[in-house]
């Protein structure tokens, strides 16, 4: 990332105009207070982050704004008006020139590429009005271009991964801003959670243009470096109220940790403040030596190489899988699981090999895989908590053939308290839960089978700073216990500080290995240097 990126856009200050404010905002769950008379000023033209870690109200403050959750208090200002906040609708929130991206997906699967991005503002049409889809498919490859996103117009959305469809919103989002003079609220949440760097700067680089051009945005990260970068003011949301503000100069690593957490976190190499919500992609692990036995074997004999050994795994260790968007990383974990086509790829566990596209044999055998989309590849949102954690070992709740309610519940009950789970029952549906205690209840699913070989992808996508960390704790946990664990992540800073080691794939095969101690600059530098000689 540009390290000068915010300071040489901070030359022009922010406007002074006021583009949105909020006064005593309060929201009230029962006996949990949300939000706790949140007031906060965000500049017209400005970069206005807005952190906090598990459970600070960042998410309901963005839905109040969105106008899906109405407050108990307070009043909003757009565009110069104030309103009773509790009369703020959807509508309203579109009519004041606010618009969203979400972290979960709000594209259209069933739809191409072109048609997504026309929903953002109209089709192009002929003089008889009708779709003139030649300009259309023109314009959609003209915003893909300009946003480095290396997809066909006439792609289906489900046919991509769920960082490139994170790429399309946002540029269906952004498509038309250097060509209107209408300048609302863009709020960005979570845009980058799914994206490599190289995506990351491109994004982070068009926000600072647009910001430059009168374009206010309201920038919701867990990404301390992304935040220092590109914003020119922050709020600081802790437990439900404001932490601090911060402008310009302000900014820093330490001032946000301090917002964040109430103290400045440990930065010695190798340490992570225990419970804190602070993840620092500069921290790393100590590479570990002398791992137990072999876990896990790949093989592709159709290599020309006398050691056709593409990757062996071992026990307790945790080895990361980095490469570029389109590497084939996420592929390769389908591949082990048997839940996609192996084509030579042998893989072989201490118990011996596993079969091809037979995703039962890959979980008798001990393979567990928590995919990147939890929501439509893994969460069972409409069942409850209990249900979702049960249905990996159904055999333990039954009797008969028949599932034991009160044995599912206990087990339950056992396993949130053991992950951390904050959930009000284990009754309660998947969906009440938040996006980081949803991905601690998939790990919660499959770390209950005590699994050989643990295979992650995008462990952490979607989720603040205090679940990633607690996720961090857990995987770590695993490992020590003897599972061998492969994880896949765009965020090399994540990789550095999971990882013991790593292999970088390029071309859908694994092209280097790095041993540890890792660091996201060796990572960028030995990924880059891969795609470059190609």
């Amino acid at each position: 990332m540009n390290e000068h990126m915010r300071s040489e856009s901070a030359s022009a200050e922010p406007g002074s105009r006021v583009a949105l404010a909020a006064e005593d905002i309060s929201k009230t769950y029962g006996a949990t207070r949300a939000l706790d008379e949140v007031s906060l000023e965000v500049s017209s033209g400005a970069i206005h982050g807005l952190m906090g870690g598990n459970g600070s109200g960042k998410s309901t403050f963005i839905k109040m704004l969105a106008g899906v959750v109405t407050p108990d208090q307070g009043r909003l200002a757009l565009q110069g008006e104030w309103i009773e906040a509790r009369s703020h609708t959807p509508a309203r929130a579109k009519a004041s020139g606010l618009h969203f991206v979400h972290q979960q997906n709000s594209t259209f699967p069933d739809l191409t590429v072109a048609e997504n991005l026309a929903l953002g503002r109209g089709f192009e049409s002929t003089t008889l009005k009708s779709i003139d889809w030649k300009a259309q498919k023109a314009r959609s490859r003209r915003v893909l271009d300009r946003f480095e996103i290396d997809v066909a117009a006439d792609t289906h959305m489900v046919r991509l991964s769920p960082a490139a469809q994170m790429m399309v919103a946002i540029a269906r989002a952004l498509q038309d801003q250097d060509e209107t003079d209408e300048r609302g609220v863009l709020v960005l949440d979570e845009p980058t959670a799914s994206l490599p760097k190289h995506e990351v700067d491109v994004l982070l680089t068009a926000l600072r243009r647009y910001a430059a051009d009168g374009q206010t945005i309201i920038y919701v990260s867990h990404r301390l470096e992304e935040v220092t970068a590109i914003a020119d003011e922050v709020t600081v949301l802790r437990n439900g109220r404001v932490a601090s503000r911060l402008v310009g100069a302000e900014i820093s690593h330490d001032s946000l940790v301090a917002g964040i957490t109430g103290s400045v976190a440990a930065k010695q190499a190798g340490t992570v403040p225990r419970g804190s919500g602070v993840v620092d992609s500069r921290v790393h692990l100590s590479h570990v030596a002398g791992f137990r036995e072999t876990a896990l074997t790949l093989r592709r004999p159709s290599l020309t190489e006398v050691d056709d050994e593409t990757l062996l795994l071992r026990a307790g260790e945790i080895v990361g899988v980095a490469g570029l968007l389109g590497s084939g990383r996420s592929r390769l974990l389908k591949q082990i699981f048997g839940a996609v086509p192996r084509d030579d790829l042998e893989v072989t566990l201490n118990s011996g090999p596993v079969p091809p596209s037979d995703v039962r044999a890959a979980m008798k055998k001990g393979i567990a895989f928590v995919p990147e989309n939890r929501l439509r590849e893994a969460a069972l949102p409409e069942l409850s908590i209990a249900e979702n954690l049960s249905v990996t070992c159904l055999s333990d709740h039954s009797r008969a053939g028949w599932i034991k309610p009160s044995r599912e519940r206990k087990a339950a009950q056992r396993l949130i308290k053991e992950f951390g789970v904050r959930a009000p029952s284990a009754s309660a549906p998947l969906t009440a839960l938040s996006g980081g205690n949803q991905q601690k209840v998939i790990l919660a699913r499959w770390l209950q089978r005590r699994p050989t070989v643990l295979l992650l992808d995008e462990p952490t996508q979607g989720v603040d700073i205090g679940a990633r960390n607690e996720i961090h704790e857990l995987v770590r946990a695993a490992a020590a216990a003897g599972t061998a664990v492969l994880v896949v992540s765009s965020d090399f800073g994540e990789l550095a500080s999971l990882a013991h080691r790593a292999v970088v794939m390029s071309g859908s095969e694994i092209v280097d290995s790095i041993d540890g101690p890792l660091t996201e600059d060796i990572l960028n530098d030995v990924v880059y240097a891969q795609e470059k000689s190609l």
